[in-house]
């Protein structure tokens, strides 16, 4: 039998100075912990020390060369976490904040949402601390193909497929898959999130925005709501906001706000057209990372170094990074009436604001579940590129709709309590969990 804070306890021991994977580790542990103690097979074939530990961890030295002809060196990762359901899946992340600790809860993370998705993939994350704003075109190349190089060793169609995520879009993609196939001289599905002229999926771009407003309509008519005439908070601007954004609005929802590191914007006439949803990705484009030239285009309000959960609306969608929501923005979000909250960004919620969120009864969406699409549309692409197909953008739409209706019923099974609340975290984290656990099992690991 497991004791939840010793578990914990000899967790943060062997995992010392990695606060971000401690705090995923404890959210899924709380939830399951139960579960486990329940099923001897679990005690005893100590699961939860095996699905706290990644599979392998890889880092590396990557040496590149800026324009002024200067070495410069990054350090790379890939953290292979968990594979009983299938190739390790996840992201690459280039960004300034990158360390083991942070990949390794991304990973973790990862390996539940997969299994939520019912999709055959498991879970795995990396990156690096290489910071592609302010890079020209080909610093980013050069940087591309060196990474690449040495992560080539380790991943393949079958093995392990990343993806991108911060810092990594379709040009870095097209990059590294460029310089694995010189390297390996083939051409298989190893990488998704690619160009559609060269085997990416239709609706990848905004997959995790749509997911999102599809789990979250799925919340609405749970608790006999709709998303008509909603008024919506998001934060961020890059791919998943604007996902988000687009899909909100045709489900008859009014986004008011977007966010960046400058600061937050309310557009009170709301983020609906199409006009205002290219400019986000012209935003986006311009390497600037700031969303204040959006208030002066369309005559819209700016409030500098603030984030947007100050702003009175029924539903907050949390779409930029980790821990982005504390707890007295929870605090101010119910005081302001909210009636939603849809973490999008992964761990997007500080664990206390989810605590309070939980205890004041507001139906919580954890991340793990609400932007699983992104990671269901990079399953659907590895589909397309086994089969040697390309499915319209309503066929890969209508699937991921159906996974993400799956996936919300999923959490109502586990997470229904007595009382008629909702718990989707623990409901999440139970059905993610029990997949990966049972195949662990089956597969004599």
């Amino acid at each position: 039998m497991y004791n939840l804070e010793e578990f914990m306890a000899g967790l943060e021991r062997r995992n010392p100075a990695e606060p971000e994977f401690i705090q995923a580790s404890r959210e899924v542990i709380e939830s399951i912990i139960d579960v486990v103690n329940d099923n001897p097979a679990y005690v005893n074939a100590k699961i939860l020390e095996r699905i706290t530990e990644p599979d392998r961890v890889f880092s590396f030295k990557v040496e590149w060369e800026d324009d002024n002809g200067c070495v410069q060196v990054n350090r790379g990762y890939r953290v292979q976490f968990n594979n009983a359901i299938g190739p390790y899946k996840g992201g690459l992340r280039f960004h300034p904040s990158v360390t083991l600790g942070s990949l390794k809860f991304l990973g973790f993370e990862q390996t539940f949402k997969n299994s939520l998705t019912s999709l055959p993939m498991g879970g795995g994350k990396g990156g690096s601390d290489f910071n592609p704003k302010g890079k020209s075109n080909n610093e980013i190349l050069r940087f591309c193909r060196s990474f690449m190089t040495e992560l080539q060793k380790y991943i393949g169609p079958e093995t392990d497929v990343p993806a991108g995520d911060i810092g990594v879009g379709a040009r870095e993609i097209g990059f590294m898959y460029g310089q694995y196939k010189r390297m390996r001289v083939e051409n298989t599905g190893v990488l998704t999130g690619k160009g559609r002229n060269w085997g990416g999926s239709l609706v990848r771009p905004e997959a995790t925005g749509y997911g999102t407003m599809y789990f979250a309509n799925e919340m609405l008519k749970a608790h006999g709501d709709t998303m008509e005439g909603k008024r919506v908070a998001v934060s961020g601007f890059g791919n998943v906001a604007w996902g988000a954004v687009m899909k909100a609005s045709a489900l008859g929802a009014k986004v008011v706000t977007i966010s960046g590191p400058d600061g937050y914007i309310l557009d009170e006439e709301g983020i609906s057209t199409p006009e205002k949803w290219d400019y986000m990705v012209q935003l986006r484009a311009s390497n600037n990372d700031v969303v204040q030239p959006y208030a002066e285009k369309f005559k819209a309000k700016f409030f500098a170094g603030k984030k947007p959960w100050e702003v009175p609306v029924d539903m907050a969608f949390p779409c930029a990074i980790q821990n982005e929501l504390s707890l007295e923005d929870a605090k101010t979000l119910v005081k302001n009436g909210v009636k939603y909250v849809v973490e999008t960004s992964n761990m997007g919620c500080k664990a206390d604001a989810v605590t309070y969120l939980l205890e004041s009864k507001i139906p919580f969406a954890p991340g793990k579940a609400a932007n699983a699409g992104g990671v269901a549309v990079s399953g659907l692409e590895m589909s397309q590129n086994s089969m040697k197909l390309s499915w319209t953008a309503e066929e890969v739409d209508e699937k991921l709709h159906a996974i993400m209706i799956n996936i919300h019923a999923a959490c109502i099974a586990e997470g229904a309590q007595g009382d008629g609340y909702v718990n989707y975290v623990k409901g999440a984290n139970i059905a993610g969990f029990k997949k990966v656990a049972d195949a662990m099992l089956d597969l004599g690991y």
